[in-house]
């Protein structure tokens, strides 16, 4: 194993470890936790197995195998921002009927305050 294997196995297996503290302390999610994992299971695998890459750039027809890293890196920051997206807007949604909520309960506490006061 050379140098740089070692290196990219370290901090693959460090970076996993930091991935499971988040999970613990619960500044990340397990949903997305996964994402994490997997990415990082990956580079493990191509850190390990260095003749990987250009396995699967013959199998896919691609010429040079850094390609086939970019390719994937792209599409998958894709797929992720797409999802992101999709929680973003579920999440403004939400806001929005939980502020008319608030605004509705805001002006139901002034008006029994108001009838509370001319009770009096």
């Amino acid at each position: 194993m050379e140098k740089i294997q070692i290196i990219a196995v370290i901090v693959s297996l460090l970076f996993l470890t930091y991935i499971g503290y988040l999970i613990i302390k619960g500044k990340l999610r397990e949903e997305y936790a996964i994402i994490w994992i997997i990415c990082t299971g990956i580079l493990l695998i191509f850190s390990v197995w260095r003749k990987g890459l250009d396995f699967f750039a013959n199998l896919l027809g691609v010429v040079a195998p850094p390609n086939i890293v970019f390719t994937a890196a792209i599409f998958a920051i894709l797929i992720y921002l797409l999802h992101l997206s999709v929680v973003v807007s579920k999440l403004q949604s939400k806001t929005k009927i939980l502020a008319q909520e608030i605004a509705l309960l805001k002006q139901e506490l002034d008006t029994l305050k108001k009838d509370s006061n001319s009770k009096k």
